[in-house]
């Protein structure tokens, strides 16, 4: 199964990249890039671990990890030759443009200094995992699409949740995880040197404190699925906000599968970060029945626990409301060590020094179960300042540019921007979530469109 597994993920593939670099080479379209990220973050891990599975190549799965870096690189380097003049290109820095410039400069910074256990290899392979979301961020601050490149965008994610969703209702009538059958505890083990662990033979982040199976669709964890639906579900809202009644089916759709990918991922935290990025859209966009929708989930969710669940998830809600699970138990271990950490090295530590990153080794490793402290371990207090601003300022211009935008396409990926990084914010807390491709990545290209418009409304043109 695997191998056929292989050979359709490499079709789909093959078929994107190709379309993408002739539109790259040919037309100078470098903006295509984003779609062929969004083509390839989703199957990510499942496609290196059926690769490795059906090759047992570790040259070809390394390069497949190349090649989302190398994509970017190629992007980057087109926009420059495309330009007739790249010297007299008009940079109207926003304060997301500097802020995120920012943090790269110190980035750099930490990169060649003398600070931290890390050499220098494991420091810039940390780097590069930095440096190219900032890429991202780049291209989508300069891309310019019409209404059918956008709407094109919005397809591929909608098409991506209801994908995820049917993977899901597969697992659950085989009541077997997806990446049981695409080597995914042997691709970790020969190329992260991580040993299968759980009592499914992947890892324990594949299931409950209750030992029931926590699904992942096609993506690495069921962390990074539960995270990812946000995406899904944000920009399955805006469009049936925006849309007339009788078109709104599919987004309806598109949003009851995300929640119902959402339950099957188990994640505390992306439940959380669900209610909270209803909340906040109900509340800035004055949507008072979301609020209602909100308030009725909310205790919906109580009642079930209080007289329908079973006993063990009853303690297990318990237990993660109190702190006193293990997993719970552990995260706050982590944030005590992180900052201890800062406490003592107020100007940070270094790179490579914190997360869970494949170039962070666990000799050297302090804390690495949220995001902001990753930061503030390794780049110090200011570090982690300049990260809590680029996110904060991130989605205050993207409400902005959607109140004042008169492009309908703009305001709806303004809107699906703020959300996202609105929701992402408890994961954040509790994971190395920029590590999430698709949902990392790809919210970073959307905020960069979102302050092109944003420089148009600040300006007067890009």
């Amino acid at each position: 199964m695997h191998f056929v597994i292989f050979i359709c993920l490499s079709i789909l593939l093959v078929f994107t990249l190709f379309w993408a670099l002739r539109k790259f080479v040919l037309k100078g379209k470098w903006e295509y890039v984003i779609f062929f990220l969004l083509a390839y973050f989703p199957i990510y891990t499942v496609y290196l671990s059926v690769t490795y599975l059906s090759t047992e190549s570790v040259v070809l799965v390394k390069s497949l990890q190349f090649l989302k870096d190398l994509i970017v690189i190629i992007a980057v380097l087109i926009f420059i030759l495309y330009q007739k003049n790249i010297f007299d290109y008009p940079f109207k820095l926003v304060l997301v443009d500097k802020l995120f410039l920012g943090l790269m400069l110190l980035g750099t910074f930490f990169l060649f200094a003398p600070v931290g256990e890390g050499d220098f290899l494991s420091k810039l392979f940390y780097f590069k995992g930095m440096i190219i979301p900032s890429l991202i961020y780049f291209l989508g601050r300069n891309t310019i699409f019409n209404d059918e490149e956008v709407g094109l965008f919005f397809k591929i994610i909608f098409i991506i949740s209801l994908a995820g969703f049917g993977v899901n209702l597969i697992e659950v009538a085989l009541d077997t995880h997806l990446q049981s059958f695409t080597g995914y505890a042997v691709f970790n083990n020969v190329i992260n040197n991580i040993e299968p662990s759980g009592n499914f033979g992947l890892s324990w982040t594949f299931e409950t404190q209750a030992v029931t199976k926590r699904l992942a669709s096609f993506f690495s964890d069921p962390l990074e699925l539960a995270s990812s639906v946000l995406m899904g579900f944000a920009a399955g809202l805006i469009w049936f906000l925006t849309s007339k009644k009788e078109d709104s089916f599919p987004y309806i759709l598109v949003m009851i599968c995300t929640m119902a990918s959402l339950f099957f991922s188990s994640s505390r935290a992306a439940f959380g970060a669900f209610f909270i990025m209803i909340f906040f859209i109900a509340l800035i966009f004055k949507l008072h029945k979301l609020i209602l929708f909100g308030l009725g989930l909310v205790l919906t969710f109580v009642v079930f626990v209080i007289f329908f669940a079973s006993e063990d998830f009853y303690f297990f809600v318990i237990d993660t409301l109190t702190f006193q699970n293990a997993s719970s138990v552990g995260h706050v271990l982590e944030w005590i060590t992180a900052l201890e950490s800062m406490i003592e090295n107020p100007f940070g530590v270094g790179l490579a020094m914190s997360g869970n990153s494949g170039s962070v080794t666990d000799e050297v490793r302090v804390g690495g179960e949220n995001q902001f402290l990753i930061y503030g371990v390794q780049l110090g207090f200011l570090g982690m300042f300049l990260y809590i601003l680029l996110l904060g300022y991130s989605i205050t211009r993207s409400i902005r540019v959607f109140r004042l935008t008169d492009n309908v396409m703009s305001a709806r990926l303004a809107f699906t921007g703020a959300a996202v990084k609105t929701g992402l914010l408890l994961p954040l807390f509790t994971a190395n979530a920029e590590m999430y491709l698709y949902i990392s990545w790809v919210s970073w290209w959307v905020i960069g469109y979102t302050m092109n418009e944003y420089s148009k409304i600040k300006y007067g043109k890009a």
